[in-house]
């Protein structure tokens, strides 16, 4: 009896023992070395960013040359007015903010305003001093100055300055007060131009934005453009569909070095740019040009342009070692069989300059050259192609699809033409502003898409590296918005940049992958053959061991009564 007891005993320890090993190390160390690893992300500020709110602010000065005030109206300047405006766009609040100078010239402004044409002042005002990026400063001139045409009251130039001019009725008898209410509404339209606009924004957050009549037009402009990128690829591609009848010979390194590089030189703020070339043979359009007897030529009408890109696209290849963008502009020679070629627009007129270009894809021009085949001309001909002509097609296009379009300005406006450089300095600060804001929203949407997405499903792996990108790309957001309420837009451009690269890169990471699709039911497969022969005799001796306790206890009790 002693013998069987002791034993008894020594099975009940044995079984407690096993069981609070198990229960006190085995569950701890199991949920520990299964548990999915889950690094802090800054959720409330995530959150924050979900109600997107955006101040833009732009400093504009307003100089006044002789002859513009009165004595009386000029002891009232220097003073600053702030003009605030604000909309909503779904979930994205806008707040718009110019802060305007006024103030007198200086005896150096007003040598530079007596030069003798608007463009001579232009850049002799710009060498006195050069305006920060995104501010703006008006002339406003008098009524006799011979700068601008009869016809023309607005100059805008290259950089960021304007010319203003005003009528000498408008100074005589006139508080300042009158004088700058007067004003407002033609500064108004110079920022119109030259500065940031409701519609240009709203069209950069196109893809937040419910398609509504009044933004449609913006918006297909938009869509025409490519998104913004760190980086672009550009791709130049001849295509000798004839090698047998012509030699084509073009000079696409000095092209480029004489025409698009000073305009990607000045686009480095906004993006990065590598360029390539190519020369295709026999390499066709894809679509048959139909033949115009009256005009003894070849036409392809925009019905069917939309046909050309699908089986040249096949022949271009692609970068595959980098992820940027690729603007693929193509220059078709046509063979003497079908030329010349010309495209017509949809009112059945032909196009200028021979070419089109497809929206986020890129261009294609036709370059005809039947007038070198004479009579006595020997096959295979020579060519030599016109780069400048071409160039200027293209240089039209890569501006359209960068997304650097201008507001059409009133009647009485005068633009300024680009020059050798491809884009003004100005027309560079919109592009900047709306690079900017589509930096931020796309970081944001891309910051809380996957805060959602970690948030719903629990199996994800959230490595210190995912949290540091977040983190980064939130504090990137936060500094960026502060740089453009602050109207420092050279930052803010660059905080968007590093802010939607950080977002990318943790939303598309390799190791967020790993354990998305591994549901329970697989769990249960796995750890039931695992754990379920070690618990059921441990279970069973535990549930053994308090059956006796119990019976145990109610012996004694019928004892002791």
């Amino acid at each position: 009896m002693a013998t069987t007891e002791v034993e008894r005993r020594r099975g009940k320890l044995a079984a407690l023992s096993i069981a609070a090993v198990v229960i006190i190390v085995g569950v701890p160390l199991w949920w520990r070395t299964t548990e999915t690893y889950r690094a802090w992300l800054p959720v409330s500020q995530i959150k924050e960013l979900a109600t997107l709110q955006l101040q833009l602010s732009a400093d504009v000065e307003v100089v006044f040359a002789r002859g513009t005030v009165t004595p009386e109206q000029q002891k009232k300047v220097p003073l600053t007015q702030t003009h605030d405006e604000e909309h909503s766009i779904d979930d994205t609040t806008l707040r718009y903010r110019y802060e305007t100078r006024y103030r007198t010239a200086t005896i150096m402004e007003e040598d530079a305003l007596k030069q003798l044409s608007a463009a001579e002042a232009d850049l002799a005002l710009h060498m006195l001093s050069e305006s920060p990026c995104g501010s703006l400063v008006v002339y406003v001139i008098p009524e006799s100055s011979s700068l601008l045409p009869q016809d023309k009251n607005v100059y805008i130039g290259q950089r960021r300055t304007a010319l203003l001019r005003i009528s000498s009725q408008m100074r005589v008898g006139r508080m300042i007060e009158q004088l700058l209410a007067h004003l407002e509404p033609r500064v108004k339209q110079v920022l119109q131009v030259m500065s940031f606009s409701r519609s240009d924004i709203t069209a950069t957050l196109s893809d937040r934005v419910r398609f509504s009549p009044g933004n449609k037009e913006s918006v297909a402009d938009s869509m025409r453009a490519f998104k913004s990128s760190p980086g672009y690829e550009i791709t130049f591609s001849l295509l000798n569909p004839d090698p047998k009848s012509h030699r084509l010979h073009w000079d696409i390194e000095g092209a480029v070095q004489t025409y698009i590089q000073p305009l990607l030189t000045k686009l480095l703020p906004v993006a990065n740019f590598s360029i390539d070339s190519q020369t295709l043979y026999y390499a066709m359009l894809g679509v048959n040009p139909r033949f115009d007897s009256n005009r003894n030529a070849y036409t392809l009408n925009a019905d069917s342009l939309a046909h050309v890109i699908n089986p040249v696209e096949a022949r271009l290849g692609s970068n595959a070692a980098s992820s940027n963008p690729v603007l693929n502009f193509l220059l078709y020679v046509p063979d003497s069989n079908r030329s010349p070629l010309y495209i017509h627009d949809h009112r059945k007129q032909e196009v200028p300059s021979n070419a089109f270009h497809s929206p986020r894809w890129g261009g294609i021009m036709v370059y005809n050259v039947n007038d070198f085949y004479g009579s006595e001309a020997e096959i295979p001909v020579d060519i030599s192609i016109n780069m400048a002509q071409v160039m200027g097609v293209f240089l039209a296009q890569l501006r359209l699809l960068l997304g650097v379009q201008s507001s059409t300005p009133p009647p009485d406006f005068l633009v300024a033409q680009c020059g050798s450089v491809g884009l003004a300095d100005w027309e560079l600060d919109r592009l900047m502003w709306s690079r900017s804001v589509e930096n931020i929203a796309t970081a944001t949407t891309t910051i809380t898409s996957l805060a959602q997405l970690l948030d719903q499903i629990g199996n994800i792996v959230i490595n210190d590296n995912i949290a540091q990108q977040v983190s980064s790309a939130v504090t990137s957001v936060q500094l960026a918005v502060a740089e453009l309420e602050a109207g420092n837009l050279g930052f803010a451009l660059q905080y968007s940049k590093e802010a939607i690269l950080a977002s990318e890169k943790a939303f598309f990471d390799p190791s967020l992958l790993h354990l998305l699709y591994f549901p329970d039911d697989q769990k249960f497969a796995i750890y039931i053959p695992l754990f379920l022969p070690m618990c059921v005799p441990i279970l069973l001796s535990l549930l053994k061991i308090l059956s006796e306790a119990r019976q145990k206890r109610k012996e004694k009790k019928a004892k002791n009564d």
